[in-house]
């Protein structure tokens, strides 16, 4: 259960693909490990997908533990990034077209 008072300050998607049997220790030391990033900063949101692309798992550090939080679709498949070396930051834009089921980027041109 989240914290009322922590908030939410950034957002990671970490591409590729993720065992989603892991739990909320094996998805931190993946963080520190592959993607060289802190799983212990407070109000960091970390995301995660699987291979069938319908469910992902985020992890937040709240400064005395973890949440371990996820999403399984009834119908679609997220658009997940496969191929990025680093971890994607990601715009509160950018985390509403996915949680939407929408791609990350805009596929509008400016």
């Amino acid at each position: 259960m989240l914290k009322r008072n922590v908030d939410i300050r950034r957002v990671y998607v970490l591409p590729g693909r993720t065992d989603m049997r892991r739990g909320a220790t094996g998805l931190a030391a993946l963080v520190r490990l592959q993607y060289g990033l802190d799983p212990l900063e407070v109000g960091t949101l970390f995301l995660f997908c699987g291979r069938k692309k319908d469910r992902i798992k985020g992890i937040m550090y709240e400064g005395d533990g973890f949440v371990l939080v996820s999403k399984q679709l009834s119908i679609g498949r997220y658009c997940w990034p496969r191929t990025a070396d680093e971890a994607m930051p990601l715009t509160w834009d950018e985390y509403d077209r996915l949680m939407d089921g929408f791609t990350i980027e805009s596929t509008i041109r400016k």
